[in-house]
């Protein structure tokens, strides 16, 4: 028997799982760290924590199942996407991995969009937003001249680990594209936008396909952990990447909701020629020569999140969101848009504010709870209507994955706004699934990405939408639309 492990590199922890070429998961681990906040605006971790929480992931691993120590036959990872790893000749860190929430680089993001915003859409198909790498190496550039003058090489977190374990930089195309260095379609470094911007092309990482072996555990750390075997390293791709391979995203016809802390709606791309004119992501897959468009919302799940801790604290959220169903459709003419924190998609607006409209006396703490949940899915189906509206997309099927998977009203809910059938996973284990199967693949498991699929991915109950509903939430939307051009007024003023 044989076995892969797929690592998710996260925000706040690092998680490992064990799958054999059923694509039964035998064992899961996981490992928590904290992010640096030393001033508004700011998000760092050191590289080093990644290392010690894959350690302590793979050992834990191997005490759930021994048997691992004879039979690991691949490693790969997911990661995730923008934060910058700096290092210098002797490959060392230079300073802290200035990560993707870390929003200091606006003053870097306006200058890229005035003197090349143009040619950078039209090379990387997306627009200079704070979360990206190239404005974090402006920055360091423009900020920190005495580290820019040793840097050498530069990576993403999930790169930085195959590093640590192979002794070997490599860069996949799905998390090199949100670097906003990478020629999206010709899926090679840009040097045009490198010389705009006096990028030394010594720091680009050689591209590889996500399913690609980039080396071997190191001998030092097979022995560390006791492995007797060879075990082969592959690329990886980055964390919405290996969320929709791992949700079965490899064909066209099919979305994603995803709703974390942020919330993602996304559809699998045959071409990377599409033109979305900015207002929406466009990424290389971890499917070998395909793509994949998302638009974002920021605060998702955060928005509930929110909700609860400021209004609900004692309660749980099953207790909050019980009996929501039974609530009128547009909670009784409540309104909530989630731009708590700003918003990416459509708005790309780190100003907006979230609001509450048509409050009465009538409503109640419940009302409001199905208010934040309709907003929030209101939110994700504006990027839905972006993909039907830009490419003559018709999504019969979405599935859905993260905390909106979890409540049964809510994924009725998410039926009817998006007039799709809902579908949700056997087994979630979001990016890292995605990373276990390009181990898979790249161990030669399977032939194709779809044989893995059909292997590893698995769909248990759906939602059907209920035409009545359907209607009344099309009449909801529309007034939700009016929200942001209103409110933006205000905010502005």
């Amino acid at each position: 028997m044989e076995y892969v492990v797929g690592i998710d590199l996260g925000t706040s922890s690092l998680k490992g799982i064990l799958v054999n070429p059923e694509g039964s998961i035998l064992a899961t681990a996981s490992a928590s760290y904290a992010v640096e906040t030393t001033q508004v605006g700011y998000s760092e971790q050191h590289p080093e924590i990644w290392i010690e929480a894959t350690k302590k992931v793979i050992t834990q691993l191997i005490q759930e199942v021994p048997t691992i120590l004879d039979y690991l036959v691949g490693i790969s990872f997911s990661g995730q996407m923008h934060s910058l790893v700096l290092l210098n000749q002797e490959n060392q860190p230079l300073r802290k991995a200035i990560l993707w929430n870390d929003v200091r680089t606006t003053s870097q993001c306006e200058r890229v969009m005035s003197e090349f915003g143009e040619e950078l859409l039209a090379i990387t198909k997306n627009r200079a937003l704070e979360g990206f790498t190239l404005p974090k190496l402006l920055w360091v550039k423009e900020n920190e001249p005495e580290i820019w003058q040793q840097a050498a090489h530069f990576l993403l977190p999930k790169d930085y680990l195959g590093f640590w374990l192979t002794g070997k930089q490599h860069m996949d195309y799905s998390d090199a594209a949100g670097t906003l260095l990478l020629d999206v379609v010709q899926q090679q470094w840009s040097m045009e936008i490198a010389d705009q911007f006096a990028i030394p092309a010594k720091l680009f990482p050689k591209l590889v396909a996500s399913n690609e072996k980039i080396g071997e555990l190191r001998t030092e750390l097979a022995t560390e952990f006791g492995f007797k075997q060879r075990i082969s390293v592959f690329a990886g791709g980055a964390d919405n990447a290996c969320g929709a391979l791992g949700a079965g995203i490899i064909a066209e016809g099919v979305g994603m909701c995803s709703i974390g802390t942020s919330g993602v709606f996304l559809s699998y791309e045959a071409s990377g020629e599409k033109e979305y004119q900015g207002q929406l992501h466009i990424f290389n897959h971890t499917v070998t020569d395909s793509f994949y468009s998302m638009g974002v919302t920021l605060s998702a799940g955060h928005s509930l999140t929110w909700f609860k801790e400021t209004f609900a604290e004692n309660q749980s959220y099953e207790e909050l969101l019980t009996g929501i169903e039974d609530l009128p459709i547009g909670s009784a003419g409540l309104l909530f848009t989630p731009y708590i924190v700003g918003e990416r998609t459509p708005y790309v607006d780190s100003q907006i504010r979230g609001s509450f409209i048509g409050i009465d006396t009538n409503h109640t703490k419940k009302h409001f709870a199905k208010a934040v949940l309709e907003g929030i899915t209101f939110s994700l189906k504006d990027s839905q209507q972006l993909m039907e509206m830009y490419a003559n997309r018709q999504f019969k099927r979405i599935v859905s994955v993260g905390g909106g998977a979890k409540n049964a009203a809510w994924l009725q809910m998410q039926a009817d706004i998006f007039n799709a059938t809902i579908m949700t996973l056997t087994a979630e284990e979001g990016p890292a699934m995605g990373a276990a199967m390009l181990a898979a693949m790249g161990s030669g498991w399977f032939s194709s990405f779809e044989a893995c699929a059909a292997a590893f991915v698995s769909y248990q109950k759906e939602y059907q939408p209920i035409a009545a509903n359907v209607a009344a939430y099309q009449k909801v939307y529309s007034s939700y639309q009016k929200v942001y051009p209103a409110t933006k007024i205000v905010v502005d003023n």
